[in-house]
């Protein structure tokens, strides 16, 4: 703030009261730079306030976008996860009572017409399956057909590469474990390699088959065929588990990845808010001052202009 000394007998040049405007006009400014810090609660409003931390701020700022843009696709491959997880803990429900009809039906008691009974009851939770499959959907997409793959953005290095999880249900996928390298869930429409069906991995393995069962061709459910059945259905059990345990692996990694954006959030929230955030009891305090400042420079200035004026009354005296 400038200000000079000058000789209080001059009226040319009313030195007081230039200093008294100046101190005026820096308290004006401090004023309204400490009501502007008040009411954004920001330290650094602009490039000006702050050339360096400025830089910083954004520089989080933008980092802390990634992160949350990072967190949603973390929720979003989730919750895929956990929808898939769901129908195949529904599907292997399924199978299992299935597979106790089928067990049912091997007993040396049980005639023709209760195999029968037992084959359609098998078939009504073989189109429970199906159903199952067709309406495990997520953003339109079907999830169990043996095709739906997606990759998940959930992160970035610091040369900007992106980091993806993906959850792959193609029915090929090796991280199923399943030995035919087919993970297929469809029963009305099995997939088929060459001459044989697929179903959950399991070669020949028909479930449409339960519904051909009739009193006069017992099919699966005849003495020769009906142990081969039970033993493909455990088969199919065990490889819907090992695909339920890899989704289950999925979502062990999205919660710990989860956790570690959350933490990661909150911290840049800290970082950006101790370098921009005003201390609203500070600034207060300097409102305060700067405004006993302001009625002081009033006063100094209207006692600075009268001083020309007592001048002139001594020049009208003579």
């Amino acid at each position: 703030m400038p200000f000079a000394i000058g000789g209080n007998a001059r009226i040319r040049t009313n030195i007081s009261a230039e200093n008294a405007y100046n101190a005026l006009e820096t308290s004006n400014r401090q004023i309204s730079l400490r009501q502007l810090r008040l009411s954004t609660g920001k330290r650094i409003n602009n490039a000006g306030d702050d050339v360096a931390g400025y830089i910083t701020s954004r520089a989080l700022q933008a980092r802390n976008g990634t992160l949350t843009s990072s967190l949603r696709a973390v929720g979003d491959a989730t919750n895929v996860s956990n929808i898939l997880m769901d129908s195949l803990d529904n599907i292997n429900s399924l199978l299992i009572s299935i597979k106790d009809y089928t067990s049912t039906a091997s007993s040396g008691m049980q005639g023709t017409d209760e195999r029968v009974a037992l084959a359609k009851a098998s078939y009504r939770l073989v189109q429970q399956i199906q159903t199952v499959v067709d309406s495990t959907v997520f953003g339109g997409q079907q999830l169990l057909t043996g095709s739906f793959s997606a990759d998940f953005v959930i992160g970035s290095n610091a040369q900007h590469n992106l980091l993806t999880i993906s959850v792959n249900m193609n029915s090929n996928n090796a991280d199923f474990n399943v030995d035919s390298r087919n993970f297929n869930v469809n029963t009305l429409r099995s997939s088929s390699i060459g001459d044989n069906t697929i179903f959950a991995g399991v070669t020949n393995l028909e479930l449409e088959d339960f519904n051909a069962v009739s009193s006069t061709n017992l099919g699966i459910f005849t003495s020769d065929k009906i142990h081969l059945t039970l033993q493909s259905l455990s088969y199919a059990i065990n490889n819907v588990n090992k695909v339920a345990s890899y989704l289950g692996g999925v979502v062990n990694r999205l919660t710990s990845q989860e956790d570690l954006l959350q933490g990661q959030i909150t911290n840049y929230h800290a970082a950006i808010s101790r370098i921009e955030d005003a201390n609203i009891a500070e600034e207060q305090l300097d409102l305060v001052k700067q405004q006993f400042l302001q009625q002081t420079s009033l006063v100094s200035l209207a006692q600075a202009n009268t001083n020309p004026q007592a001048f002139l009354q001594l020049i009208q005296g003579q």
